[in-house]
């Protein structure tokens, strides 16, 4: 059985394990990997939160969207800057210790990925980001089940993965990394669970 090239998954910048994955996606894509990748937003206030909790509308947690609805933005007004964007604003939280919740912060790694930060804030304060990420999460819920980052999915599969290492610009593990994901979806449906008792790292 030939490995599913298409899928999405999930992620929020804030978790370090979507950190780690979607290195390996971008790592993969830089190196010429024959995937067809979805990005999905997914607002971990809401996920993570108390059952019956709204925090969509909540401005304490406004600003915990501005990272997240800066992504969404490039990913679709201004999208040949996307996958470097995507890297930047990873890169800003986990390699630099940045503060996503700071626009100075935002839009700092928005220049470093080479994108019009000033057009994508803008954008983001016309409100209509905030709007995608909602109906993107609530669908990934309510189709899916999806209560996290980073979730990959395929057809109607949604899987939760924790991946412990990046690939540190090795695009031929990152390729073998996500495609050993992509085979346990496709072909083990029955692994449900599989979790190391204990990490080395």
């Amino acid at each position: 059985m030939s490995l599913p090239q298409s899928f999405a998954v999930t992620w929020d910048y804030r978790c370090p394990f979507a950190n780690n994955a979607h290195a390996h996606i971008l790592d993969g894509l830089k190196g010429d990997a024959d995937w067809d990748v979805t990005f999905v937003p997914f607002f971990l206030n809401q996920g993570t939160g108390a059952e019956g909790q709204d925090t969509w509308d909540d401005p304490a947690h406004q600003a915990d969207l501005l990272a997240l609805a800066a992504g969404v933005t490039v990913r679709d007004r201004f999208q040949e800057h996307f996958l470097a964007v995507h890297r930047s604003l990873f890169a800003a939280r986990h390699a630099d210790g940045a503060d996503l919740r700071d626009r100075a912060e935002v839009h700092a790694a928005l220049i470093r990925a080479g994108v019009d930060a000033d057009a994508v804030l803008t954008e983001v304060d016309s409100g209509w980001p905030a709007k995608v990420i909602r109906a993107e999460h609530e669908r990934c819920v309510e189709e899916l089940e999806v209560f996290g980052v980073p979730t990959f999915i395929v057809g109607e599969d949604a899987v939760f993965v924790r991946l412990m290492n990046r690939p540190e610009g090795d695009s031929s593990l990152a390729q073998a990394t996500i495609d050993r994901v992509l085979g346990l979806i496709d072909e083990h449906p029955e692994l449900n669970e599989f979790k190391h008792t204990r990490s080395s790292r």
